[in-house]
């Protein structure tokens, strides 16, 4: 293995994940709506899979995640893939002293992982006090649907011989939220063994409604309010819900 632990585990999981459509959707945007520049706030950016695809595309990047695992590992896919991307230790929900920036992000449904509306509302906040003027905030959520016919009482499984999981998805104790209880078995050439890692992720969307309330609140303007990576508006079978904003 490149890395240890979850990391590892996470680009496994995400192996299959779309992240050639987070850049062609930005890219969309900003032709409908043009930022002051090209400087990008990306925040939960992870293992820096859609950080590396941004700076290849010409924009400058800082990435932001509250895991230093996460971080170690987007800093070598930096450095292998040749590009400069700035990474910091923040929670999101305390961003501060990053500087300013012509455009922010939060994908992947990285904001699902706040779990009261206190907490986004804060996390607005910050992403507001570090945009330039005319800036973009660009994110995507769960939709309820999603959280509750798609993941609520399923189970996911894989079986590979470096790579095995079990992906259970329950009721979470908040409305419209799910805990993902996820069990790995990763193999391990040098002992012939196999090592066991358990994690619990717990996601929580809100309303289209709340969302743009606290937007507001923040002082954004919303600009459009999209779904699954397209450019129409929600409707009740959305899994993905995008909305771009402007400071």
């Amino acid at each position: 293995m490149a890395y240890e632990g979850f990391a590892y585990v996470y680009d496994y999981l995400m192996q299959d994940v779309p992240y050639d459509e987070w850049v062609n959707f930005l890219k969309t945007k900003l032709q409908q709506n043009p930022a002051p520049g090209n400087q990008i706030l990306e925040i939960a950016c992870g293992t820096g899979e859609l950080s590396v695809r941004l700076a290849k595309a010409g924009f400058k990047l800082t990435g932001v995640d509250l895991s230093e695992d996460m971080l170690t590992v987007a800093n070598q896919k930096a450095v292998q893939n040749q590009v400069n991307i700035s990474l910091f230790q923040q929670n999101m929900c305390e961003l501060d002293g990053l500087g300013s920036f012509d455009i922010a992000t939060i994908f992947c449904d990285s904001l699902n992982y706040l779990h009261s509306p206190k907490e986004v509302q804060e996390t607005f906040r910050r992403v507001y006090s570090h945009l330039k003027k005319d800036g973009l905030f660009m994110f995507d959520v769960h939709s309820i649907h999603k959280i509750e016919n798609i993941f609520i009482n399923q189970t996911f499984a894989d079986n590979d011989d470096n790579v095995s999981f079990i992906w259970n998805c329950f009721e979470g104790e908040y409305p419209y939220s799910v805990e993902h209880e996820l069990t790995f078995f990763l193999y391990d050439e040098e002992t012939e063994k196999y090592s066991r890692i358990d994690e619990l992720h717990v996601q929580r969307t809100f309303t289209e409604n709340d969302y743009s309330q606290w937007l507001k609140s923040a002082g954004f303007q919303i600009l459009d309010i999209n779904a699954d990576f397209q450019h129409h508006s929600p409707d009740n079978a959305s899994e993905r819900i995008f909305f771009t904003c402007k400071k």
